[in-house]
């Protein structure tokens, strides 16, 4: 099942891997200047981005730590990750394949492990926090930024039933645009991960990514068949779902919905 979803993973995203270079949700999001001050990294530092996809994380942290390793299971991403690190003259970063669950190097080899909008795309996340958990040093730090699924804040007055229905509804919407789609859980169950895996929580924030519809489903070369029934799923799909998505029209007539996205810093305490 995993070697499937590695596969697919390989086979959309090397497809995508120039759109993604030049997104504006990935290359400048709200989010990627906000996790680098959370992070605070340090000079010192040796680093890693999981699943760097283009290398905006990579190339944002690079200048900021003595080291960085940008690495993806995707070949076509690494190509794109080395194209901007050469563009900035940044130096100090390395490409290297790999998959979130299985790092390719010992035991507390980094003061960093960091991983944006990527984690929705792996097979187990557990899997994921541990093998971040393994190659980092005592003390050292991770930083995650990812799309969540909604929770009891988000969908107030929904009961628990519903808000479990909300989540699927939310991850079956995503998997139907990018079939290499894992699942995106509530912000809570990354918090649960985090703590049960040796981690202590030292940042923890949520914000909205406001996206146009037209360019969400045109990053992955979606058939018509599936933009229509996407939209139709945004404007009149499940009750719940809409109030987390809030699709709305702009004057244009274009679609718009927002997205919830989560920060978390974690420390390793042992």
């Amino acid at each position: 099942m995993a070697d499937d979803a590695t596969a697919s993973v390989q086979s959309q995203f090397g497809r995508a891997a120039a759109d993604y270079a030049t997104s504006s949700v990935h290359a400048q999001g709200e989010s990627l200047a906000r996790i680098v001050e959370l992070t605070a990294p340090q000079k010192t530092w040796a680093a890693i981005d999981v699943a760097t996809g283009a290398g905006h994380t990579a190339a944002i942290f690079a200048p900021r730590v003595a080291s960085m390793i940008a690495s993806d299971i995707t070949d076509e991403m690494l190509l794109e990750a080395a194209k901007l690190a050469n563009a900035r003259r940044i130096a100090n970063i390395m490409t290297v394949p790999a998959a979130a669950d299985a790092l390719p190097f010992p035991d507390e080899s980094f003061d960093l492990v960091c991983c944006r909008l990527a984690a929705h795309h792996f097979p187990d996340l557990r899997a994921f926090v541990r093998e971040s958990c393994r190659v980092l040093k005592k003390g050292g730090r991770f930083a995650l930024v990812d799309n969540v699924a909604p929770d009891a804040a988000r969908i107030p007055g929904a009961s628990e039933t519903e808000i479990t229905a909300c989540v699927a509804d939310y991850n079956s919407l995503e998997k139907l645009r990018d079939p290499s789609h894992g699942f995106a859980p509530p912000p809570e169950v990354w918090i649960d991960l985090l703590t049960s895996n040796g981690f202590k929580i030292a940042a923890h924030e949520q914000m909205e990514k406001e996206l146009d519809f037209a360019s969400w489903v045109a990053r992955m070369r979606c058939a018509p068949d599936v933009v229509a029934e996407l939209e139709r799923i945004l404007t009149a799909g499940p009750a719940h779902l809409r109030t987390f998505l809030k699709p709305r029209r702009d004057d244009k007539g274009a679609l718009h919905f927002t997205l919830q996205e989560l920060l978390l810093v974690a420390d390793k305490q042992s």
